[in-house]
């Protein structure tokens, strides 16, 4: 029982570690805008908005868990857009590729499955954008983020960064610490053997297995499809909406719930959809 609670509490630390730098980084470039920028702010990104699907979605493949949280701290301050966000969520590949390679899956399989997310992910963020442009804000919200986390922002950029990253720093450690301690207890083999039906269920229950905000849905739906016991559809159903610990920093920076929900249910929509679509046309 020990040897379980101490398993569960490494891996979310080792995740956790890995993940500050990424999170520090993020809201040191957050209060830089908010302190240095000021209202340049506003005249950047409404100038290279309308690109950020492409550049989030091509950034998003490469195979770390920080960016996606850095997606959704800039969604909450009002920096990128929805599409842009769901562009992130839905390339970011997370465990997938280490374990695609420690595989040693073809080359020509693992530049597919990053090129489907990456399109998806792009067509699907400039779709949303353009469905959802005039209902965004026109003006960034960081200085309104900042006073909801009720950091120390007039103290300095460096030491309000720090506050930011401990306080979701720790925040992630408990989730990733419960989340750990379900998959321990049997969570993964239950996982597994829903995940292996092959009908129509197959991308809705791998959907909703990869919204768990953890590596292990990402590292299980890779193992069966890499297996055949997973089909093409339900692989990319799971793949396309496990963006790591991407949607647990959102609802705990974005204190709007609806807005929070909104993005869970738009990300496995499209992740079911395309997979459905994917088990038709490809089996």
């Amino acid at each position: 029982m020990f040897e379980l609670l101490w398993d569960a509490l490494l891996d979310a630390l080792i995740d956790g570690v890995k993940l500050l730098p990424f999170l520090f980084l993020t809201y040191f470039a957050m209060e830089w805008l908010e302190h240095k920028a000021g209202k340049k702010v506003n005249v950047w990104v409404s100038k290279s908005g309308k690109f950020g699907p492409l550049i989030g979605g091509v950034l998003g493949v490469v195979p770390q868990c920080g960016f996606s949280a850095a997606a959704s701290n800039f969604y909450a301050g009002r920096v990128i857009t929805l599409g842009t966000l769901l562009a992130i969520y839905l390339s970011t590949s997370d465990e997938m590729l280490p374990i695609l390679i420690s595989h040693q899956a073809s080359p020509a399989l693992i530049l597919k499955i990053l090129l489907a997310k990456m399109v998806i992910g792009v067509a699907a963020g400039f779709l949303v954008d353009l469905c959802y442009r005039k209902k965004q804000p026109e003006h960034d919200h960081i200085h309104e983020l900042c006073e909801h986390e009720h950091c120390a922002c007039e103290k300095g950029i460096l030491k309000s960064a720090l506050v930011h990253t401990v306080k979701i720093g720790l925040f992630i450690l408990v989730i990733g610490f419960g989340l750990n301690l379900l998959l321990e207890f049997g969570g993964e083999e239950m996982l597994a053997s829903l995940l292996k039906e092959r009908t129509i269920l197959g991308p809705l229950l791998s959907g909703l297995a990869g919204l768990i905000p953890n590596c292990g849905s990402s590292v299980v739906i890779t193992e069966l499809y890499l297996e055949g016991a997973l089909g093409v559809g339900a692989m990319l159903a799971g793949l396309l909406v496990n963006a790591g610990v991407g949607l647990l920093v959102l609802f705990k920076v974005n204190p709007d719930i609806k807005e929070n929900m909104m993005v869970l249910s738009l990300l496995y929509l499209i992740g079911a959809a395309v997979g459905i679509g994917a088990s038709f046309l490809l089996g």
